[in-house]
């Protein structure tokens, strides 16, 4: 499994632990992780996905899983989101 937000993109970063003596050693910085199970009202389907702790607050700000997709730029989404979020334009364009 890839280090990688599927809503937001976001990865690990790269760095450096800096000692007392101010010697740099590399290291990395791993994003927050969680395997949620989100839902979408329009498609009444629920989506388990892998993301960060601060997407999933970002869903909530953001009115849910449906209105974080219709926000979101297609770029950053996985492939897996890109999906659910074509097929909840092309339901909420059939119901208008």
């Amino acid at each position: 499994m890839s280090r990688r937000c599927e809503l937001t993109g976001t990865n690990r970063q790269i760095g450096h632990l800096v000692s007392h003596s101010n010697i740099k050693t590399k290291r990395e910085f791993k994003p927050n992780l969680v395997d949620v199970t989100l839902a979408s009202e329009a498609l009444g389907q629920s989506f388990k996905l892998r993301i960060t702790a601060a997407a999933l607050r970002t869903v909530d700000h953001r009115g849910g899983f449906d209105g974080f997709l219709l926000k979101a730029k297609e770029e950053e989404l996985s492939p897996k989101a890109a999906k659910i979020r074509r097929a909840l334009k092309k339901k909420l364009a059939a119901a208008a």
